[in-house]
């Protein structure tokens, strides 16, 4: 189960952070806030995108949308997110609990900046049904994330 490989990788790395599971599905932005019952914000989503030589993981706020110009802009190429079962084999994780903790495959972590607007956010913890909270500082140096600026300041309509 994926939650425990994430639950192994606090272990391993002596993190001292608190795996939440659910007895509902946290596996959307919306059913993780209410779950949680914080404004869907905090949730920190991670969503895979694929490049032409690697896959990367971008984390960000449950409210931002990724701006394909400044994607482009950073990456050099077009945002293209990677299908469920693409998604699956990279991370270890099921789409709904995808997170930037024991990952199947190494790959960059990025970390938008939306991230920093509160002192904690709640990634998922590898599964549709988990969570954990911590403050963007404490995401960045777990998950050695970059910092970058690739999601817009207003949600797509």
């Amino acid at each position: 189960m994926s939650t425990e490989n994430v639950r192994k990788y606090f272990e391993d790395k002596n993190i001292n952070v608190k795996i939440i599971e659910f007895a509902v599905s946290t596996a959307t932005v919306d059913l993780a806030a209410a779950a949680l019952g914080v404004e869907p914000a905090r949730i920190a989503k991670t969503m895979a995108f694929g490049l032409k030589e690697k896959n990367i993981l971008i984390v960000s706020t449950g409210d931002a949308r990724v701006d394909n110009q400044k994607y482009k802009a950073l990456f050099g190429q077009k945002a293209k997110m990677l299908k469920p079962d693409q998604v699956l084999e990279a991370t270890g994780h099921p789409v709904g609990g995808v997170c930037p903790f024991g990952l199947k495959t190494d790959m960059e972590i990025y970390l938008d900046v939306s991230l920093k607007r509160y002192a904690t956010v709640y990634p998922a913890a590898g599964s549709q049904n988990s969570a954990v909270e911590m403050t963007p500082q404490q995401l960045e140096e777990i998950t050695g994330g970059t910092w970058v600026d690739v999601c817009g300041s207003e949600p797509a309509e």
